[in-house]
Protein backbone atom coordinates (compact mmCIF):
# COMPACT_ATOMS: atom_id res chain seq x y z
CA UNK A 1 0.00 0.00 0.00
CA UNK A 2 1.36 3.45 -0.96
CA UNK A 3 0.92 5.23 2.37
CA UNK A 4 2.61 8.55 1.49
CA UNK A 5 3.55 10.26 -1.75
CA UNK A 6 5.04 13.73 -1.39
CA UNK A 7 8.04 15.99 -1.86
CA UNK A 8 11.04 15.22 0.34
CA UNK A 9 10.75 18.40 2.43
CA UNK A 10 7.03 17.84 3.14
CA UNK A 11 8.07 14.80 5.15
CA UNK A 12 11.55 15.84 6.34
CA UNK A 13 10.59 19.15 8.03
CA UNK A 14 7.99 17.68 10.45
CA UNK A 15 10.21 14.64 11.07
CA UNK A 16 13.06 16.94 12.17
CA UNK A 17 10.65 18.74 14.51
CA UNK A 18 9.76 15.60 16.46
CA UNK A 19 12.93 13.49 16.26
CA UNK A 20 15.12 15.71 18.48
CA UNK A 21 13.89 13.92 21.62
CA UNK A 22 14.40 10.41 20.22
CA UNK A 23 17.21 8.54 22.00
CA UNK A 24 19.59 6.57 19.78
CA UNK A 25 19.74 3.65 22.21
CA UNK A 26 16.82 2.88 24.45
CA UNK A 27 15.83 -0.05 26.63
CA UNK A 28 12.48 0.00 24.79
CA UNK A 29 13.29 -0.32 21.07
CA UNK A 30 10.00 1.30 20.04
CA UNK A 31 11.09 4.57 21.69
CA UNK A 32 13.75 4.90 18.97
CA UNK A 33 10.89 5.03 16.47
CA UNK A 34 8.57 7.75 15.23
CA UNK A 35 4.85 7.08 14.81
CA UNK A 36 3.51 7.92 11.34
CA UNK A 37 -0.29 8.12 11.24
CA UNK A 38 -2.14 8.89 7.99
CA UNK A 39 -5.82 9.86 7.94
CA UNK A 40 -7.07 11.24 4.62
CA UNK A 41 -4.72 14.06 3.58
CA UNK A 42 -3.41 14.52 7.12
CA UNK A 43 -0.13 12.93 8.21
CA UNK A 44 0.65 13.07 11.93
CA UNK A 45 4.12 12.36 13.34
CA UNK A 46 4.65 11.61 17.01
CA UNK A 47 7.80 10.92 19.06
CA UNK A 48 8.25 10.36 22.78
CA UNK A 49 10.86 9.40 25.38
CA UNK A 50 8.17 8.79 28.07
CA UNK A 51 9.01 12.16 29.74
CA UNK A 52 8.37 14.36 26.68
CA UNK A 53 6.05 13.89 23.72
CA UNK A 54 6.11 15.94 20.51
CA UNK A 55 3.36 15.79 17.89
CA UNK A 56 3.20 17.59 14.56
CA UNK A 57 1.20 17.23 11.35
CA UNK A 58 1.48 18.00 7.66
CA UNK A 59 -0.71 17.68 4.57
CA UNK A 60 0.04 14.83 2.16
CA UNK A 61 -2.27 14.75 -0.86
CA UNK A 62 -0.63 11.62 -2.31
CA UNK A 63 -0.97 8.05 -1.07
CA UNK A 64 -3.79 5.57 -0.65
CA UNK A 65 -6.07 5.12 2.31
CA UNK A 66 -5.25 5.39 5.97
CA UNK A 67 -2.67 3.63 8.12
CA UNK A 68 -0.30 3.89 11.07
CA UNK A 69 3.16 2.47 11.64
CA UNK A 70 6.33 3.17 13.65
CA UNK A 71 9.78 3.26 12.07
CA UNK A 72 13.32 4.19 13.19
CA UNK A 73 13.30 7.99 13.46
CA UNK A 74 17.03 8.62 12.95
CA UNK A 75 17.33 6.23 9.98
CA UNK A 76 14.32 7.73 8.21
CA UNK A 77 15.63 11.24 8.84
CA UNK A 78 19.12 10.39 7.52
CA UNK A 79 17.63 8.75 4.40
CA UNK A 80 15.48 11.80 3.61
CA UNK A 81 18.36 14.20 4.29
CA UNK A 82 20.63 12.31 1.91
CA UNK A 83 18.21 12.56 -1.03
CA UNK A 84 18.23 15.62 -3.37
CA UNK A 85 15.95 18.53 -2.38
CA UNK A 86 13.22 18.23 -4.99
CA UNK A 87 12.95 14.42 -4.88
CA UNK A 88 9.46 12.96 -4.82
CA UNK A 89 9.20 10.41 -2.03
CA UNK A 90 6.96 7.36 -2.03
CA UNK A 91 6.46 5.43 1.21
CA UNK A 92 4.99 1.92 0.89
CA UNK A 93 3.85 -0.27 3.76
CA UNK A 94 4.12 -4.00 2.94
CA UNK A 95 4.25 -6.91 5.38
CA UNK A 96 5.60 -5.04 8.39
CA UNK A 97 8.28 -3.33 6.29
CA UNK A 98 8.38 0.27 5.16
CA UNK A 99 9.82 0.89 1.71
CA UNK A 100 11.03 4.43 1.01
CA UNK A 101 11.60 5.28 -2.66
CA UNK A 102 13.19 8.45 -3.98
CA UNK A 103 14.40 8.69 -7.58
CA UNK A 104 16.31 5.46 -8.19
CA UNK A 105 17.00 4.88 -4.49
CA UNK A 106 15.18 2.19 -2.48
CA UNK A 107 15.30 1.61 1.26
CA UNK A 108 13.51 -1.15 3.19
CA UNK A 109 13.07 -0.41 6.89
CA UNK A 110 11.84 -2.52 9.79
CA UNK A 111 8.68 -1.37 11.56
CA UNK A 112 6.97 -2.00 14.88
CA UNK A 113 3.18 -1.95 15.41
CA UNK A 114 1.58 1.46 15.97
CA UNK A 115 -0.66 -0.03 18.70
CA UNK A 116 2.45 -0.72 20.82
CA UNK A 117 3.64 2.89 20.69
CA UNK A 118 3.38 4.54 24.16
CA UNK A 119 1.44 7.81 24.20
CA UNK A 120 1.46 10.20 27.14
CA UNK A 121 -1.96 10.67 28.68
CA UNK A 122 -2.81 14.34 28.93
CA UNK A 123 -3.73 15.61 32.38
CA UNK A 124 -7.34 16.45 32.90
CA UNK A 125 -8.90 18.53 35.65
CA UNK A 126 -7.61 21.86 36.93
CA UNK A 127 -5.48 23.54 34.26
CA UNK A 128 -4.31 27.10 33.69
CA UNK A 129 -3.67 28.55 30.26
CA UNK A 130 -1.99 31.64 28.84
CA UNK A 131 -0.51 32.85 25.57
CA UNK A 132 2.83 34.52 24.87
CA UNK A 133 4.74 35.17 21.64
CA UNK A 134 7.28 32.56 20.60
CA UNK A 135 9.95 35.25 20.51
CA UNK A 136 9.31 36.46 24.07
CA UNK A 137 9.35 32.94 25.53
CA UNK A 138 12.43 31.89 23.55
CA UNK A 139 14.30 34.99 24.79
CA UNK A 140 13.18 34.24 28.36
CA UNK A 141 14.66 30.74 28.33
CA UNK A 142 17.76 31.85 26.37
CA UNK A 143 18.58 34.36 29.14
CA UNK A 144 18.41 31.68 31.84
CA UNK A 145 18.90 28.11 30.53
CA UNK A 146 22.72 28.16 30.68
CA UNK A 147 22.42 28.39 34.48
CA UNK A 148 20.87 24.90 34.73
CA UNK A 149 22.90 22.08 36.26
CA UNK A 150 23.70 19.17 33.94
CA UNK A 151 23.89 16.04 36.13
CA UNK A 152 23.51 17.24 39.69
CA UNK A 153 22.33 14.75 42.34
CA UNK A 154 19.95 17.52 43.40
CA UNK A 155 17.74 16.58 40.43
CA UNK A 156 15.57 19.70 40.73
CA UNK A 157 18.60 21.80 39.71
CA UNK A 158 18.79 19.93 36.36
CA UNK A 159 15.85 21.96 35.12
CA UNK A 160 14.39 25.43 34.77
CA UNK A 161 11.92 26.96 37.21
CA UNK A 162 8.93 28.60 35.53
CA UNK A 163 6.77 30.67 37.84
CA UNK A 164 3.55 32.45 36.92
CA UNK A 165 2.03 35.00 39.27
CA UNK A 166 -0.42 37.73 38.37
CA UNK A 167 0.56 38.97 34.95
CA UNK A 168 4.21 37.95 35.23
CA UNK A 169 6.08 34.87 34.00
CA UNK A 170 9.52 34.25 35.54
CA UNK A 171 12.27 31.81 34.61
CA UNK A 172 15.07 30.86 37.02
CA UNK A 173 18.00 28.46 36.65
CA UNK A 174 20.80 27.66 39.08
CA UNK A 175 23.50 25.03 39.53
CA UNK A 176 24.49 26.14 43.03
CA UNK A 177 27.40 28.31 41.79
CA UNK A 178 25.43 30.87 39.75
CA UNK A 179 21.80 31.84 39.21
CA UNK A 180 20.07 33.39 36.18
CA UNK A 181 16.69 35.13 36.55
CA UNK A 182 14.50 36.72 33.87
CA UNK A 183 10.86 37.75 33.70
CA UNK A 184 8.32 38.85 31.10
CA UNK A 185 4.81 40.28 31.26
CA UNK A 186 1.84 38.18 30.09
CA UNK A 187 -1.71 39.29 29.30
CA UNK A 188 -3.59 36.75 31.45
CA UNK A 189 -3.74 37.21 35.22
CA UNK A 190 -3.08 33.89 36.96
CA UNK A 191 -2.70 32.64 40.54
CA UNK A 192 0.84 31.73 41.61
CA UNK A 193 2.09 28.41 40.25
CA UNK A 194 5.62 27.02 40.14
CA UNK A 195 6.87 24.25 37.86
CA UNK A 196 10.31 22.82 37.08
CA UNK A 197 10.83 22.00 33.40
CA UNK A 198 13.30 19.17 32.68
CA UNK A 199 16.56 20.24 31.03
CA UNK A 200 15.77 18.27 27.87
CA UNK A 201 12.40 20.02 27.50
CA UNK A 202 14.04 23.45 27.78
CA UNK A 203 16.70 22.62 25.16
CA UNK A 204 14.07 21.20 22.81
CA UNK A 205 11.87 24.31 23.13
CA UNK A 206 14.87 26.51 22.41
CA UNK A 207 15.50 24.47 19.24
CA UNK A 208 11.90 24.46 17.99
CA UNK A 209 10.69 27.98 18.81
CA UNK A 210 11.34 30.80 16.35
CA UNK A 211 11.94 34.52 16.89
CA UNK A 212 8.51 35.59 15.68
CA UNK A 213 5.36 37.14 17.14
CA UNK A 214 3.42 33.93 16.43
CA UNK A 215 1.46 32.63 19.41
CA UNK A 216 2.71 30.05 21.89
CA UNK A 217 -0.12 28.59 24.00
CA UNK A 218 0.99 27.20 27.36
CA UNK A 219 -1.31 24.97 29.43
CA UNK A 220 -0.27 24.12 33.00
CA UNK A 221 -1.47 21.27 35.20
CA UNK A 222 -0.14 19.88 38.47
CA UNK A 223 2.35 17.45 36.87
CA UNK A 224 2.49 18.41 33.17
CA UNK A 225 2.92 21.38 30.87
CA UNK A 226 1.74 21.61 27.26
CA UNK A 227 3.22 23.95 24.64
CA UNK A 228 1.28 24.42 21.38
CA UNK A 229 2.76 26.52 18.55
CA UNK A 230 2.44 26.35 14.78
CA UNK A 231 1.73 22.69 13.92
CA UNK A 232 3.65 21.43 16.96
CA UNK A 233 2.36 20.26 20.34
CA UNK A 234 4.98 19.45 23.01
CA UNK A 235 3.84 17.85 26.26
CA UNK A 236 6.33 17.43 29.10
CA UNK A 237 6.25 15.95 32.57
CA UNK A 238 7.50 18.26 35.33
CA UNK A 239 10.32 17.60 37.79
CA UNK A 240 8.84 16.77 41.17
CA UNK A 241 10.86 18.71 43.72
CA UNK A 242 11.25 21.97 45.62
CA UNK A 243 13.32 24.59 43.80
CA UNK A 244 15.63 26.72 46.02
CA UNK A 245 14.31 30.10 47.18
CA UNK A 246 15.96 32.19 44.47
CA UNK A 247 14.90 35.50 46.08
CA UNK A 248 17.25 34.79 49.01
CA UNK A 249 20.15 34.22 46.58
CA UNK A 250 19.82 37.59 44.80
CA UNK A 251 21.72 40.18 46.92
CA UNK A 252 19.29 42.91 48.08
CA UNK A 253 21.91 45.68 48.14
CA UNK A 254 25.44 46.11 46.81
CA UNK A 255 27.92 48.94 47.40
CA UNK A 256 30.16 48.96 44.34
CA UNK A 257 28.86 49.24 40.78
CA UNK A 258 30.76 49.04 37.50
CA UNK A 259 29.36 49.72 34.01
CA UNK A 260 31.18 48.32 30.98
CA UNK A 261 30.57 47.56 27.31
CA UNK A 262 29.39 43.94 27.03
CA UNK A 263 31.19 43.16 23.78
CA UNK A 264 34.49 44.64 24.93
CA UNK A 265 34.39 42.74 28.24
CA UNK A 266 33.43 39.48 26.51
CA UNK A 267 36.30 39.69 24.04
CA UNK A 268 38.81 40.46 26.81
CA UNK A 269 37.52 37.47 28.82
CA UNK A 270 37.69 35.15 25.80
CA UNK A 271 41.37 36.07 25.37
CA UNK A 272 42.17 35.67 29.08
CA UNK A 273 40.31 32.33 29.19
CA UNK A 274 42.85 30.79 26.78
CA UNK A 275 45.41 30.56 29.60
CA UNK A 276 43.13 29.53 32.47
CA UNK A 277 43.50 26.20 34.23
CA UNK A 278 41.43 23.74 32.15
CA UNK A 279 39.67 22.23 35.17
CA UNK A 280 38.94 25.28 37.35
CA UNK A 281 38.88 28.04 34.69
CA UNK A 282 39.58 30.74 37.27
CA UNK A 283 40.18 34.36 36.31
CA UNK A 284 41.12 37.22 38.68
CA UNK A 285 39.06 40.38 38.36
CA UNK A 286 41.00 43.37 39.72
CA UNK A 287 38.95 46.56 39.89
CA UNK A 288 40.43 50.00 40.42
CA UNK A 289 39.32 53.51 39.58
CA UNK A 290 38.05 53.52 35.95
CA UNK A 291 40.06 50.33 35.29
CA UNK A 292 39.39 46.58 35.15
CA UNK A 293 42.19 44.01 34.92
CA UNK A 294 41.59 40.35 34.07
CA UNK A 295 44.41 38.02 35.07
CA UNK A 296 44.56 34.32 34.22
CA UNK A 297 47.27 31.73 34.88
CA UNK A 298 47.64 27.98 34.50
CA UNK A 299 49.73 25.07 35.83
CA UNK A 300 52.40 25.66 33.16
CA UNK A 301 53.18 29.07 34.74
CA UNK A 302 51.70 30.87 31.71
CA UNK A 303 49.81 34.09 32.33
CA UNK A 304 47.40 36.36 30.47
CA UNK A 305 46.52 39.93 31.46
CA UNK A 306 43.87 42.18 29.95
CA UNK A 307 43.11 45.74 30.98
CA UNK A 308 40.03 47.68 29.89
CA UNK A 309 38.54 51.05 30.76
CA UNK A 310 35.30 50.92 32.78
CA UNK A 311 33.00 53.28 34.63
CA UNK A 312 33.96 52.58 38.24
CA UNK A 313 34.80 54.79 41.21
CA UNK A 314 34.20 52.39 44.11
CA UNK A 315 36.69 50.72 46.46
CA UNK A 316 39.46 48.49 44.99
CA UNK A 317 38.39 44.85 44.59
CA UNK A 318 40.43 41.73 43.75
CA UNK A 319 38.18 38.69 43.29
CA UNK A 320 38.24 35.39 41.40
CA UNK A 321 35.48 33.91 39.21
CA UNK A 322 34.96 30.95 36.92
CA UNK A 323 35.42 32.59 33.51
CA UNK A 324 32.99 30.10 31.92
CA UNK A 325 30.16 31.37 34.13
CA UNK A 326 30.91 34.97 33.10
CA UNK A 327 31.14 34.16 29.38
CA UNK A 328 27.80 32.32 29.56
CA UNK A 329 25.94 35.43 30.65
CA UNK A 330 27.82 37.77 28.28
CA UNK A 331 27.01 35.50 25.33
CA UNK A 332 23.29 35.34 26.12
CA UNK A 333 22.37 38.87 27.20
CA UNK A 334 22.24 41.01 24.09
CA UNK A 335 22.66 44.53 25.48
CA UNK A 336 25.31 47.14 24.70
CA UNK A 337 26.33 47.53 28.34
CA UNK A 338 26.12 45.52 31.53
CA UNK A 339 26.29 46.60 35.16
CA UNK A 340 28.42 44.47 37.48
CA UNK A 341 27.88 45.04 41.21
CA UNK A 342 29.96 43.84 44.18
CA UNK A 343 30.15 44.14 47.95
CA UNK A 344 33.58 42.55 48.50
CA UNK A 345 35.79 39.70 47.32
CA UNK A 346 34.00 37.10 49.47
CA UNK A 347 30.36 37.65 48.52
CA UNK A 348 28.24 37.05 45.41
CA UNK A 349 28.38 39.51 42.54
CA UNK A 350 25.36 40.63 40.52
CA UNK A 351 25.25 41.27 36.78
CA UNK A 352 22.31 43.27 35.41
CA UNK A 353 21.37 45.29 32.34
CA UNK A 354 21.17 49.08 32.98
CA UNK A 355 17.55 50.25 32.91
CA UNK A 356 16.16 46.68 32.91
CA UNK A 357 15.02 45.15 36.20
CA UNK A 358 13.69 42.00 34.47
CA UNK A 359 17.10 40.29 34.30
CA UNK A 360 19.54 39.34 37.09
CA UNK A 361 22.56 37.04 37.15
CA UNK A 362 24.23 36.11 40.44
CA UNK A 363 27.67 34.50 40.43
CA UNK A 364 29.66 33.20 43.40
CA UNK A 365 33.36 34.09 43.70
CA UNK A 366 36.07 31.41 43.74
CA UNK A 367 39.47 31.21 45.41
CA UNK A 368 42.41 31.56 43.00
Amino acid sequence: MVLIKSQRDTLLAPLQSVSGIVERRHTLPILSNVLLEKKGDQLTLLATDIEIQITTSTTCTGGEGNGAVTVGARKLQEILRSLPDSTEITVNLEDKRLQVKGGKSRFNLQTLPADDFPRMTLSEGDTKQFTITQKAFRQLIAKTQYGMAAQDVRYYLNGLLLLVEGKELRAVATDGHRLAYASVEIETELPRQEMILPRKTVLELNRLLVDSDDALNITLSSNQVRFAFGNIVLVSKLIDGKFPDYERVIPPSLRNHMTVGRQMLMQAMQRAAILTNEKFRGVRVVLGEMSLKLIAANAEQEEAQEEIEVQYTGEPIDVGFNVGYLLDVLNNVHSDEIQWSFNDANSSALITVPGNDRFKYVVMPMRI
